[in-house]
């Protein structure tokens, strides 16, 4: 993993927690919590308690104390001078109450106040991005150094970014060059949020990549230290996907796709092309863009205040200004054009894939396809025909049980599979 952003090690939360007073969190959502894990794992010794809990063993032992005192746990045996526990009738009476309610039995989490602070400290705006981190990011692609110095001024910025053209040049590939120069970044993600009782889930290990290597027995193992997160949403995009997740069932909240993304990237892709319309999402993030801070509704009405800590990269491939308003326009700082390409650069896109897949071929066969393109089928050069014609040749290799080879022959017939024909 390159290791190049300008950047300090990540300031993380305080140390672990060694009274409950500590915590942050109540004593009363602590306890229920470890009745709970007691409950649904059976016999346990504090220290494996403590573990499930994310807690100090200190912390573990207080809560054990409180729960023996209720007479919701007993002790059951000695394992190494550590009590082994196990739960009551009383205590499983009182455990399956709690477990009516909400289902979460998980780490311990962090208040709302915690939650922000830590968010605000390691905020997309404190990263500073220089020329040679984003030609490192940008290697694998074909790009002119005028966009590349685009990319980094908006990763620079970190404000939101409109990457617009058609369809075919790239946009999400780019999207995703930007966020791998941040992902090598450290960040602190809690298991959990705590608001008024209700558990909020904010760490998605399918989102979160944790850095395990790199935790210490002094850490707060509420948080998880993890790379910068990048999550790509397309036409799925609803505008309940961007508030509070209640789980019926469960009975707990799942952070929405923007707190999950706090702190790395979130792109928006096919914008415009969403089941949510860009006009809603224009009276949702209107707030968020401008002031960075978003408003979630917890399903009693209150409203929480969260960071908005993340750079918002919309890639369409229709005219932006049939899609939002000036005012929603202002708000994205940077619009990065995304067109068709020269001639050199369709050649060294077209050599690198062939190179990739290790075809022999004729000499002259990108000239041709360039040639097809512009005067058959009279489109200008996007970056995705050289893959998508090598792979035609490719499948048909492969159907025909033999190894692909670049001719007239097998680009004629890759370009009349690929293409609509004009009339």
């Amino acid at each position: 993993m390159l290791d190049f952003l300008k950047t300090d090690p990540p300031v993380g939360p305080a140390l672990k927690p060694q009274t409950i007073a500590e915590v942050g969190v109540r004593q009363a959502v602590l306890e229920d919590l470890a009745l709970k894990i007691l409950y649904l794992s059976g016999s346990l010794s504090i220290l494996e308690l403590s573990d499930k809990i994310r807690l100090s063993f200190e912390v573990a032992n207080e809560l054990f104390a409180r729960m023996r005192a209720e007479r919701y746990c007993q002790v059951t045996g000695m394992k190494s001078n550590i009590p082994q526990i196990a739960i009551t009738s009383e205590g499983r009476s009182r455990a399956m109450e709690l477990l009516s309610h909400s289902h979460y039995a998980g780490a311990a989490p962090v208040s709302l106040e915690s939650y922000v602070e830590q968010t605000r400290k390691q905020g997309v705006q404190n990263v500073s991005v220089g020329p040679a981190d984003v030609k490192r990011a940008f290697a694998h692609l074909v790009i002119d150094d005028k966009t590349l110095a685009q990319f980094g001024t908006a990763l620079n910025s970190g404000a939101a970014l409109f990457l617009y053209g058609p369809p075919g040049t790239g946009k999400t590939t780019m999207a995703a060059a930007m966020a791998s120069v941040l992902a090598v970044d450290q960040v602190w993600i809690p298991y959990a949020v705590e608001v008024d009782g209700q558990m909020i889930t904010v760490f998605d290990p399918a989102v979160h990549k944790r850095i395990s290597d790199a935790e210490t027995l002094s850490q707060d193992d509420r948080w998880v230290l993890c790379r910068r997160p990048t999550i790509l949403v397309g036409g799925e995009l609803t505008v309940e996907m961007l508030d509070m997740q209640f789980n019926p069932i469960t009975k707990f909240y799942v952070g929405p796709v923007q707190m999950k993304a706090n702190n790395g990237v979130l792109v928006i892709d096919d914008f415009g092309r969403q089941r949510l319309r860009p006009e809603e999402l224009l009276n949702r993030w209107v707030v968020p863009l401008d002031r960075r801070i978003d408003f979630l509704t917890l399903a009693g009405g209150r409203k929480i205040e969260i960071p908005f800590e993340m750079l918002v990269v919309f890639a369409s491939n229709l005219d932006p200004y049939g899609l939002v308003d000036a005012a929603f326009l202002r708000r994205i700082q940077t619009k990065i054009k995304v067109g068709s390409i020269t001639d050199d650069q369709f050649r060294e896109i077209f050599r690198r894939v062939v190179q990739d897949r290790e075809i022999a071929g004729d000499e002259g066969i990108a000239d041709e396809l360039i040639e097809f393109v512009r005067e058959t089928m009279k489109q200008e050069l996007r970056s995705c025909f050289p893959r998508d014609i090598v792979n035609q040749i490719c499948w048909e290799a492969r159907y025909e049980g033999r190894k692909p080879y670049l001719n007239s022959e097998s680009l004629k017939r890759a370009v009349e599979a690929y293409f609509l024909p004009r009339d």
